[in-house]
């Protein structure tokens, strides 16, 4: 009852009441064809629902006239889609029908409604009514006078029934089918794993560029050697250089815009990131093996991340000790083993972002294993902090 007393305060009323009227044009011209056959048009419309785009363009109208307050969601429920298969087609063909009838249902409260509170007001007022009464009964002028505005609140319940009804209506059949349902939510899955790739990259990439930053820094404070502190003001500069090229290649990738980023770094370019950790002092003993120029790119790009950071835990929990890098490629895998000392009263945990290996860090390498089909394992022994990587090539070729 409330939503019926708002209805004619709200606009969509309005633009409801629009949209059920814009068929009767068809009917409107057909009169002068051929009026004693007005079952036509319901046959001349009917071939046109088959017509991809059609579905479309009454998806469009509905949008913008029986819920514009959904025109801008993702979640309409009205699609804007052309058809894609035939049950599309028969299902906007079914809508164009039932769309006409809801017209016809709509043409006799638009048009005699108005005309009764016309001749209820000439009545009350004591004037005679020209031509053909419409009313069917000529009530008594002081009854008329109670009686004008009956005509144009039933004419307001009736559009605002009959625009709920044809609004639910075009959600039924006007609706995403079940497969633009699922290449929504693929969509959607898609950007979520997106972002949290690149949340991944941010927190590799500055993480990795802070910490060398923080230790090249400390080092040169604690060395007091002019020599070395160019050594290390040279090394934070480079590193940062580095951090700021990925970090605009992930923000053009935010914005979808402007100039293409470059490439994401990959195994290839593995020797500026051990000579960014050797420069913050660790004695880092490298081993690359096999041709790693041919890894499939999503092996060779995540790898990339997964040594940034390996390296960067170390530097970060352990700080410049000597770390032993072993890159190994055979035909059916590529294994990746970072090891370095344990400092000092931490044989038990590990260099990780905790001492129980659950942080952020190891949980990003983790994942990215994870999402290659691969496993990475992390773990103190004898001393020393281990994490040991391990990515099927054959799946991915």
């Amino acid at each position: 009852m409330y939503q019926i007393l708002r209805a004619p305060l709200q606009p969509v009323t309005y633009s409801r009441w629009l949209h059920l009227c814009v068929p009767v044009l068809l009917v409107a011209i057909w009169v002068f064809i051929e009026p004693e056959a007005m079952w036509a048009p319901a046959l001349i419309i009917a071939p046109f629902g088959l017509i991809p785009w059609v579905r479309m363009a009454e998806g469009l109208q509905a949008q913008f006239l029986l819920t514009p307050q959904d025109r801008d969601s993702e979640d309409s429920a009205i699609s804007t889609k052309a058809s894609q298969r035939w049950g599309d087609r028969w299902r906007t063909v079914l809508w164009l029908e039932i769309r006409l009838v809801l017209a016809f249902a709509t043409l006799f409260p638009t048009v005699w409604l108005p005309i009764f509170t016309v001749e209820l007001l000439t009545t009350a007022f004591g004037y005679p009514i020209r031509g053909d009464v419409s009313l069917p009964v000529v009530p008594p002028r002081w009854l008329a006078a109670v009686l004008v505005p009956v005509p144009l609140l039933l004419l307001l319940l009736t559009v605002h029934l009959l625009g709920r009804l044809i609004t639910a209506t075009a959600g039924r059949l006007l609706g995403p089918s079940a497969a633009e349902r699922m290449t929504a939510l693929e969509l959607r899955t898609e950007q979520l794993l997106e972002r949290t790739r690149i949340a991944r990259e941010l927190h590799d990439t500055i993480g990795h560029a802070l910490t060398v930053a923080v230790v090249q820094a400390g080092a040169a404070r604690a060395a007091g050697d002019p020599a070395f502190t160019e050594r290390a003001l040279t090394a934070i500069e480079e590193t940062g250089r580095a951090a700021l090229e990925d970090l605009e290649r992930v923000l053009a990738v935010l914005r979808e815009s402007g100039p293409r980023p470059s490439q994401r770094p990959t195994l290839a370019d593995a020797d500026r990131l051990l000579d960014s950790t050797r420069a913050s002092g660790a004695m880092v003993d490298a081993r690359l093996s096999g041709p790693l120029e041919t890894l499939p790119g999503p092996v060779t790009r995540e790898a990339y991340r997964i040594l940034q950071e390996a390296l960067t835990n170390v530097l970060r929990h352990s700080g410049p000790v000597p770390v032993r890098v072993r890159v190994e490629m055979t035909a059916e895998q590529l294994e990746l083993e970072v090891v370095n000392p344990l400092p000092a009263g931490r044989e038990a945990g590990g260099p990780g972002d905790s001492g129980s290996g659950s942080g952020s860090g190891l949980r990003g390498i983790r994942e990215r294993a994870a999402l290659l089909g691969g496993a990475a394992e992390s773990g103190a022994s004898a001393g020393s902090w281990r994490v040991c990587v391990r990515l099927p090539l054959e799946p991915i070729r």
